[in-house]
């Protein structure tokens, strides 16, 4: 018999309803329920398919977190996840994470060698928790502190949060089904992740960060934990564009190399297993000082419900390059309007203060220290184009894969190319146009 399953969208394309109020239950659209009906009700058709691809798993660890979003994590895996594995004879072990940093301590003690793969199933923070430790755990086993080791097991992301950036980049489209079958058939995607350090010491390792607006939007975003996550974004977004101000920082970044990746294209992989950028000082730094509203760094596209096309679209999964966005001091109207290009297909970087590069690494210096927490004093009132000098010792907010983490000095940004496997694969982009002969 034939055995297929065809779940493939163009980057960017948006589900209809895909807001997590899903009615056939925890994360399940009805056209995926439907499927999920289907392969429930021939278990032994879809086990014996199921088992005919080489690379699939056999035994994983789990790792839930309960409290990610609307807290439906636990109900989302035992629904939707849990029946296929089972289906698929994978065996797991899970732990329920109870507190931050939980997976991380796991992860540094359990054997790995017992397990073909770990699973998150989580949002965007329990995401870059396990990446973050599977890449330290990788360097501990190798006894390699300094040289950053590709992680030696895949990771599955099983998309519960409330942006699942991750998630959305690596499947197109924010599903539990389509997540779970990719780890049932072992389809492997290596991809790209940064090293955020300061002072010569590692802050982690993550996909993207944020300096500036997004930063600071998440501070003011984290204060208010007890709103609802859509409310606490749009108070933070409001507030921090009402506040509005460029950061006073000196940009350096060098370029990546178009002659070994390519924007859009992928890497020679054999050529990646030792291609690192360590040459730093036979590469020539480009350097701008200045105000910038806003600094991304990513080396994902990042798409999301609130990005269809992602923060991110020149750059993809394993290119071994990130895409740096810097965002320079422009009227609030125009900030949002560059803002707003983001939810349509195209023109985010069409403006005049909006500046793009393709970068293998990045150092930001901010040149006067910003106690950013004074801000929400009513009693202030601070001027646009002035940024606010500080006391020694005052810390800025960077937001580094959704989590924050302030950090007080300049911080060096470091591209390293295929540094962990996700059960997943390149999202490729439809054709943009289309030709009909039948009129």
């Amino acid at each position: 018999g034939l055995f297929l399953i065809v779940g493939r969208e163009e980057r960017g394309s948006k589900r209809e309803g895909d807001t997590r109020q899903r009615s056939p239950g925890p994360g399940l659209e009805p056209e995926d329920y439907s499927l999920y009906t289907w392969l429930r009700a021939q278990p032994l058709h879809y086990q014996r398919h199921a088992q005919g691809f080489s690379g699939r798993p056999r035994y994983v660890k789990v790792f839930i977190n309960p409290s990610s979003h609307k807290k439906e994590a636990v109900h989302i895996y035992r629904d939707s996840v849990a029946p296929l594995f089972k289906m698929a004879d994978i065996r797991t072990d899970i732990t329920v994470t109870d507190r931050k940093g939980h997976s991380l301590s796991v992860m540094k003690e359990c054997k790995l060698d017992e397990y073909d793969g770990v699973v998150c199933v989580g949002g965007d923070g329990s995401v870059a928790e396990l990446c973050h430790a599977l890449v330290l755990r990788a360097q501990l086993d190798a006894n390699s502190p300094e040289k950053p080791v590709r992680a030696v097991l895949p990771l599955g992301i099983i998309p519960a949060g409330s942006t699942d950036v991750v998630s959305c980049s690596v499947h197109g489209v924010r599903d539990p089904v389509t997540a779970a079958l990719h780890i049932v058939l072992g389809h492997l995607q290596q991809v790209d992740m940064c090293s955020f350090s300061s002072n010569g010491q590692l802050v982690r390792y993550g996909f993207s960060a944020m300096f500036g607006f997004g930063g600071r939007s998440l501070a003011r975003a984290e204060k208010k934990r007890w709103m609802s996550s859509s409310r606490r974004r749009e108070y933070a977004l409001v507030k921090t564009l009402a506040r509005l101000r460029p950061e006073d920082c000196q940009l350096s970044f060098l370029s990546a190399k178009t002659s070994s990746s390519s924007l859009f294209g992928h890497r020679d992989q054999s050529k990646d297993q030792e291609q690192e950028p360590e040459s730093e000082v036979e590469e020539s730094w480009m350097t701008n000082q200045g105000l910038y509203l806003s600094i991304s760094i990513m080396s994902i596209p990042c798409l999301s419900p609130h990005a269809p096309q992602g923060l991110a679209p020149n750059t993809s999964l394993d290119n071994g390059s990130a895409s740096l966005i810097a965002v320079g001091n422009a009227s609030r109207s125009e900030f949002i309007k560059h803002l707003k290009r983001y939810s349509s297909s195209s023109g985010q970087f069409s403006f005049p203060f909006v500046e793009t590069h393709s970068v293998s690494a990045v150092k930001i210096r901010p040149r006067s220290l910003i106690g950013w927490s004074e801000e929400e004093s009513d009693e202030e009132e601070y001027s646009r184009s002035t940024p606010i000098i500080q006391s020694e010792g005052a810390s800025f907010p960077w937001n580094i894969d959704g989590e924050l983490v302030e950090i007080a000095n300049e911080v060096f940004i470091r591209v390293h190319p295929r540094l962990i496997t996700l059960y997943g694969e390149e999202v490729d982009e439809a054709e943009s146009t289309v030709s009909c002969s039948c009129i």
